[in-house]
């Protein structure tokens, strides 16, 4: 079985992420390739759309959040994650358990006793009228059935898991600040979500154990993040592996081996650039899943930096590697290496730092300092 190199694995990864070569690709489009971009931070995933594609306005964005064709809501790993309305409707359900699991994974204590049937029902019931809510306001209305549980553990288990909720504009719209909104998906899109095949595993797979969603959700990462082990399948996606979407999937993909000896599985004619393709520099928001869509972050990623990938660092990659993290300060954009950079690095770093703070001040700065490591 062939062996990817990390840097060949580097050079996959950039060109999946539309990192090597900005794409012409509309933002709804990119959004939809990316299989979404995770955004607890409002505006991360407009610096992480602007260093992927060629002609990206920011306004877009907002009006695609506006007009319903993308969505803010808890998903992948119970983090909010910007979707495509299509996305969210097709595999939602599949990650209901998954989301459930991640509350009580935090709130077990809390939730001790509490009906969750019940609680979802009294949620329902409660944003039936349509009106957007706070989870305070949400909790409140709920609460007196459930003396002694702490609000905010009702809140999550409503808000992040049973009742699959959107985070309503003008949260995540340019330039912006807002609160969070919550109104159900269903009502927001006037569609429920899809629901899971009828089968003895309710969530998991068909009556012949395929899948289906699963696999789906296989081939968009594999498409965005490939070639990857089912380890990495299960970090991005906070499911369980997905073995029987894997096993269905497999005759129709391809495998390779990393350097410690994992199986990577991959789609037959994705691109696996040579790994001599010069890399640009790229500058990366928060939480950017280039980082977090891998168990192995090794492909993009030193170790010794690893916590600053959950740590909500932005980050500079420089010759396809996290290599600098970076700020804004008065309309500054700063650059702080990670290891020493030869001058033509620093000059590289310098060029896009000034593109990134031109667009960040719609053009009024291209202040940018790369200080010293």
């Amino acid at each position: 079985m062939t062996v990817l190199d990390t840097r060949t694995l580097n050079r996959a990864t950039l060109a999946r992420q539309l990192l090597l070569d900005r794409a012409d690709l509309p933002a709804l489009d990119a959004v939809a390739h990316l299989c979404g971009l995770q955004a607890q931070e409002p505006q991360e995933p407009f610096v992480g759309l602007w260093s992927r594609l060629r002609a990206f306005e920011p306004g877009t964005l907002s009006d695609l959040l506006v007009e319903r064709r993308v969505v803010r809501t808890h998903l992948m790993r119970r983090t909010v994650h910007l979707v495509t309305a299509d996305d969210v409707l097709a595999w939602r359900t599949r990650h209901d358990a998954m989301l459930r699991q991640r509350v009580l994974g935090v709130y077990r204590r809390e939730l001790d006793g509490v009906d969750l049937d019940a609680l979802a029902a009294a949620g329902r019931e409660t944003m039936a009228d349509g009106e957007p809510r706070t989870m305070a306001e949400l909790t409140r209305a709920v609460a007196d059935r459930w003396p002694g549980v702490p609000a905010r553990a009702l809140g999550e288990m409503l808000i992040a898991a049973l009742v699959p909720m959107v985070q309503l504009p003008p949260r995540g719209l340019w330039r912006t600040k807002g609160g969070v909104r919550n109104l159900p998906l269903a009502t927001w899109l006037g569609e429920e979500p899809e629901p899971a095949p009828s089968s003895p595993s309710p969530n998991t797979s068909s009556p012949d154990g395929s899948d289906p969603v699963g696999q789906a959700l296989l081939r968009r990462y594999l498409a965005a993040f490939g070639p990857a082990a089912t380890a990495d399948l299960r970090a991005w996606s906070g499911l369980a592996g997905l073995p029987a979407a894997v096993a269905a999937a497999r005759p129709d993909l391809v495998s390779f081996r990393d350097e410690r000896g994992r199986e990577l599985l991959d789609l037959p004619d994705a691109p696996r650039p040579d790994p001599d393709t010069p890399a640009p520099v790229r500058f990366l928001p928060a939480f950017d899943n280039a980082i977090l869509g891998y168990q192995d972050r090794g492909r993009i990623i030193d170790d010794a930096h690893r916590g600053l990938s959950v740590a909500g660092e932005r980050v500079v990659l420089v010759d396809g590697r996290v290599a600098a993290t970076w700020t804004v300060e008065e309309d500054t954009v700063v650059a702080t290496p990670l290891r020493r950079f030869s001058r033509a690095e620093r000059g590289e770093v310098a060029e896009e730092g000034r593109a990134v703070a031109a667009f960040l001040s719609d053009k009024a700065s291209e202040r940018v300092r790369v200080e010293t490591f």
